[in-house]
């Protein structure tokens, strides 16, 4: 059942969106569309922890 909903939600977000680029560094890395489908923001994993450590 969970993957049913998983499915969902990756049909929901554009293929444009999944091209795993992050939003802050404009480097491509595995973990944007992770971040993406968690938190909605398309940031990689070294600037989500930036943010959280640097909220500005």
């Amino acid at each position: 059942m969970i993957e049913n909903n998983d499915e969902l939600i990756l049909e929901d977000i554009n293929e444009e969106e999944l091209n795993n680029i992050c939003d802050e560094c404009k480097q491509e890395h595995q973990s944007v569309t992770q971040n993406l489908i968690l938190t909605g923001y398309k940031i990689c994993k070294s600037c989500r922890v930036s943010k959280t450590i640097f909220p500005l």
